[in-house]
């Protein structure tokens, strides 16, 4: 939690030239580096891949895993400051880059967030408005979870989950059906997760707010949010939303990043229910897929509001500029057959963003395209036309 002493030390600039370093170097850490280095900046990344995405644009790159200790003290020496593109790094590998080096966002926000339960609790106990959940660490609390959240759950493992990922969704049936239940335990590796009950959505929302050391905090206008089979599938600035559940949903994410206190960014991800109700999904103390379209969309894009929190920059201006959408470009495409890039790049407004990964996988995120327009569904419209045009092999 952030020291609120009146005595605290003003935390210096990092001036362009400064060496900055990534825990992560995937597609977040390689846009991030691709910023910093615009702004004039060293960029150094610590990943299990030598060729990472950020590979190809930082100076530098560690290879260690996400708790390795001493690939993450050679990460942070001689850096001027230390930020992340993925939360899933071990606390005592955290622990061990905040003594070396400025550690933005810091190490207990990033030890709540990185643990769903941890996360859930965290929400529930500070007030946030959430869904119904249970914690669940055997298949007996799972069974009793099903009934007291009325048979519809999104089971999720409590750590190292994503895109889907350790995930697990029971329906009514499993009511009448217990296999179903024990099915969906054994899916998530029997391990500690959060029982949450399905709601009935109007739409999914996110907000990236960013705060910088001297305690400076902006928010970003809401993201409305598509996903299919737990992945986002497409994203749009603006949401769409009404402005009074718009107000509130910026307020939210203003409010938990300062009661975590993170230097850096935060995607909150938020539902909106039939019943009116905004509500917190889930946090990232990161860049977000749902706020790639920054890039176009605002004044300034995520990835170089990360860089101006972590060099403890005045944090840039967030407003929208224009209305941007964009939609994931996931291994699938390129298992199935060559993608027709030309083709998609007819479509008035669309650009092609890949990551440079070294094999396509179902379901991992090899690339985006973006698109603007004069409305939000007019860059929705672009953007999705451009991917079914990519689908239809050249002749």
């Amino acid at each position: 939690m952030p020291d609120e002493s009146p005595l605290k030390k003003k935390s210096p600039v990092i001036e362009p030239g400064g060496l900055i370093g990534i825990l992560g170097g995937g597609q977040l850490g390689r846009m991030t580096a691709m910023a910093a280095r615009t702004m004039g900046y060293r960029v150094r990344v610590m990943d299990p891949e030598a060729k990472c995405p950020a590979s190809f644009v930082a100076d530098q790159t560690i290879v260690g895993n996400w708790d390795d200790v001493a690939a993450a003290q050679k990460l942070a020496k001689g850096a001027d400051a230390v930020t992340l593109e993925i939360e899933q790094i071990g606390v005592e590998a955290l622990s061990e880059v905040a003594l070396m080096a400025p550690l933005r966002p810091g190490v207990e926000p990033i030890r709540i967030i990185q643990d769903k339960i941890l996360q859930k609790t965290w929400l529930a106990e500070n007030g946030f408005p959430i869904g119904p959940f249970r914690i669940i660490r055997n298949e007996d609390e799972l069974h009793h979870a099903v009934k007291v959240l009325a048979g519809r759950i999104f089971l999720k493992i409590g750590r190292g989950g994503y895109d889907g990922r350790g995930q697990a969704r029971i329906g009514m049936e499993a009511l009448l059906n217990k296999q179903i239940v024990t099915d969906a335990w054994n899916s998530v590796g029997e391990n500690s997760s959060v029982a949450e009950q399905a709601l009935d959505l109007v739409t999914e929302i996110s907000v990236m707010a960013a705060r910088s050391p001297s305690g400076e905090v902006r928010t970003y206008p809401a993201a409305r949010n598509h996903h299919e089979n737990q992945i986002l599938a497409w994203s749009v600035l603006p949401s769409g939303i009404a402005p009074e559940i718009e107000s509130r949903a910026e307020k939210m994410a203003a409010s938990i990043i300062e009661k975590l206190g993170i230097e850096g960014l935060l995607c909150v991800e938020m539902f909106i229910t039939r019943q009116g109700r905004l509500l917190v999904n889930e946090l990232a103390p990161r860049p977000h897929n749902s706020y790639h379209q920054s890039e176009r969309a605002c004044v300034t894009s995520q990835f170089e509001q990360l860089v101006r929190t972590t060099c403890n920059l005045p944090l840039g201006d967030t407003s929208l500029i224009t209305p941007a959408a964009i939609v994931n470009l996931l291994g699938d495409i390129w298992l199935t057959s060559a993608p027709n890039l030309p083709a998609a790049l007819e479509v008035p407004g669309v650009r092609l963003h890949l990551y440079e990964k070294r094999a396509a996988k179902m379901g991992r995120k090899m690339g985006h395209l973006s698109a603007t327009g004069a409305t939000p569904e007019e860059a929705l419209e672009r953007v999705l036309e451009a991917k079914q045009r990519m689908l239809v092999p050249a002749r």
